[in-house]
């Protein structure tokens, strides 16, 4: 490390704020894909991290603003493509699993409920998104997925390594890649949606209807 002392900038390690070591020029003191961090300025233990786990506290609010964006073209609609809002459940991750779904074009709406067995909870959010995919018969109007998923959200759109369900993943990535003008967009979730509350509806629905089936 430099002999200089070095300036401290706020930062974002993981879910936590913290203080990044920076030269004089503002950039990160790095060694080996590595910068220093620490938890607090008067603290004299100090953490060598993955440069890539830092992100800038401006990328909070950034998320924060699509997220509202992506809530207000749910709530508004799009009179020429199709909306599908899409949630997947698991009662005890994993445990029995249903899926629901609410495609809207213009006038029209279909809803889909369904058990898929024992399943977690990311994989149903998975399968919803492959469900609401295949039941869209026009790949060349736009299409608009929107799920409170952030891990489906990211690894279907942001590059994240699908460590788990990585054939499912790729299923479904090779689906998206049929559509014209295809988006994935993250949604808040529990948040007073219409649409991604009724999905929810459905895919917790179909946990109840498969457990009340074979019960009977």
């Amino acid at each position: 490390m430099a002999t200089d002392k070095p300036e401290w900038k706020r930062m974002r390690f993981k879910k936590n704020k913290v203080w990044l070591a920076v030269d004089r020029s503002g950039k990160p003191i790095e060694e080996s894909g590595k910068v220093l961090i620490k938890y607090q300025l008067d603290q004299s233990h100090e953490y060598w991290v993955r440069k890539s786990n830092i992100k800038s506290l401006d990328s909070d609010s950034a998320i924060t603003q699509e997220i509202e964006n992506n809530t207000t073209v749910a709530q508004t609609g799009d009179k020429e493509g199709i909306l599908i809002f899409t949630d997947g459940a698991s009662s005890g991750n994993p445990g029995p699993a249903g899926i629901g779904v609410v495609m809207r074009f213009g006038k029209y709406e279909k809803e889909i409920s369904e058990y898929i067995g024992l399943a977690t909870n990311n994989i149903a959010e998975l399968k919803a998104i492959q469900v609401g995919l295949l039941a869209v018969k026009k790949t060349d109007l736009p299409v608009r997925i929107f799920t409170d998923s952030k891990y489906a959200y990211g690894v279907l759109t942001l590059g994240w390594k699908a460590k788990a369900n990585p054939e499912l993943v790729q299923s479904i990535k090779k689906t998206m890649l049929k559509f014209k003008n295809l988006k994935i967009l993250k949604v808040k979730g529990h948040a007073g949606d219409e649409g991604n509350e009724r999905a929810d509806f459905l895919a917790t629905s179909a946990i109840k209807d498969s457990t009340k089936n074979k019960s009977a």
